[in-house]
């Protein structure tokens, strides 16, 4: 199914009490479990992020959605443009293309790759090497590639120079996710150098995701004191990561034609469209807005994508029990990975018990007036990991008068894709 986005003219989401129960009345045919994306949430998502980005075009981060035709329908939006996938096999698949669509023509895998099947397809397709760019952080991953291929039995390789964008803090240390090894000046020009000297390869662009800025929540429920800290680190890391990046861009345009410096996330839109260095920054998780987002200052994403689950029994007349739940989110274990239970308000996970594989019993209030068969909605902590528990959402239309399915989309699992 194709979707158009438009711009929508109201935001029913701003009300829960009319939300949640639209959703439930226009899915009421449904059976649970299953999962439902609001169009004209998606659409507001979707502008506010372009809003954000003041001007910077964004690629849209293909792991925090993981359905075709929701990344092609946010790819028809002036404003966004290419794909960051996260394994080359993904890539390979957007970029090929099927009977249905021409495919992506710009889509850089965002992690480096050791899929030697998936290298030599690469290398030896002419319209996938000219359409997918590999990412690199080391002169190692240059000699994999040479091994399964050496420069003489293949096409050129398209890839992009990783620089780390953590901040490394004298006080708290190391700040950030730990993705490449290149953090300084010097090493972002070394591996460059050797880039550009190999036979078989192409220097297109720079990287540098700064989690700490794009993927830590800045106003945390509950926690004051932490949400200071955190802004106040993020402040310090924006200011040290934009002299750092326009540094190492410059050094590296000497020595290759860069078509693209990539930056940012959802969470840092702001800040990483400011840095003139900066050509276009990757985000994809405010499209379907999980919970996840709640609890930032700068912006608060609508709710588009959630999922219903059935209510399978009564242990005691204050509870209700769902039938499975456990849909946990990838990270550092802790009670902000579970799903949020969205909908009836005043419901509430057993601490003991929490979201479990088979079952997770509710408790609060409106537990009590649950019944065997009502249905109850959460969302998930992470966009794009939803899409790993459904083979496909259900499409809502609509406005202030209420919603109406008006067609359902695979997921990457429904259409039988797994790639991690």
């Amino acid at each position: 199914m194709t979707i158009s986005l438009r711009h929508p003219s109201t935001t029913p989401w701003t009300t829960p009490a009319h939300y949640w129960p639209e959703l439930d009345a226009a899915t009421a045919q449904l059976d649970p479990p299953f999962g439902v994306i609001s169009l004209p949430a998606l659409a507001h998502n979707a502008f506010e992020m372009l809003r954000r980005a003041n001007g910077t075009p964004i690629r849209v981060a293909s792991k925090s959605v993981r359905v075709r035709s929701v990344i092609d329908a946010v790819l028809a939006l002036p404003g966004f443009a290419g794909v960051l996938a996260y394994t080359l096999p993904e890539a390979l698949w957007l970029a090929a293309g099927d009977d249905d669509n021409d495919g992506i023509a710009d889509v850089v895998v965002g992690y480096p790759t050791a899929d030697r099947a998936a290298i030599r397809r690469l290398a030896t397709d002419e319209l996938l090497a000219s359409r997918v760019t590999l990412m690199v952080d080391s002169v190692a991953q240059l000699d994999l590639i040479d091994a399964v291929l050496p420069p003489d039995r293949r096409g050129m390789i398209r890839v992009c120079l990783e620089l780390d964008a953590s901040w490394n803090s004298k006080m708290l240390g190391h700040l950030g996710t730990w993705r490449s090894p290149v953090f300084t000046v010097e090493s972002a020009r070394e591996l460059a150098g050797e880039i550009v000297r190999r036979r078989g390869f192409s220097l297109v662009g720079l990287m540098a995701y700064e989690g700490q800025i794009a993927g830590l929540v800045d106003e945390p429920a509950g926690n004051p004191a932490r949400g200071a800290v955190v802004r106040w680190v993020q402040r310090q890391s924006v200011a040290e990561l934009a002299e750092r990046r326009a540094e190492v861009v410059a050094a590296v345009r000497v020595l290759a034609d860069l078509e693209f410096v990539n930056g940012g996330g959802t969470g840092s839109l702001e800040t990483t469209s400011a840095e003139p260095a900066v050509t276009e920054i990757a985000a994809g998780s405010g499209l379907f807005g999980p919970h996840l987002f709640d609890h930032y200052r700068r912006f608060s994403p609508a709710p588009a994508a959630a999922f219903a689950l059935s209510v399978v029994r009564k242990p005691t007349p204050q509870m209700a029990t769902l039938l499975g739940g456990g849909w946990i989110a990838s990270g550092p274990p802790g009670p902000d990975r579970l799903p949020l239970v969205a909908w009836p308000e005043g419901t509430r996970m057993v601490a003991r018990e929490a979201a479990g594989e088979v079952q997770t019993p509710l408790t609060g209030e409106a537990a009590a007036r649950l019944r065997v068969g009502d249905r109850v909605w959460l969302r998930h902590t992470k966009a794009g990991e939803l899409s790993e528990h459904l083979d496909s959402f259900a499409l809502l239309d609509g406005d202030q008068s209420g919603f109406t399915v008006v067609g359902t989309v695979p997921t990457y699992r429904g259409e039988g894709k797994a790639f991690l």
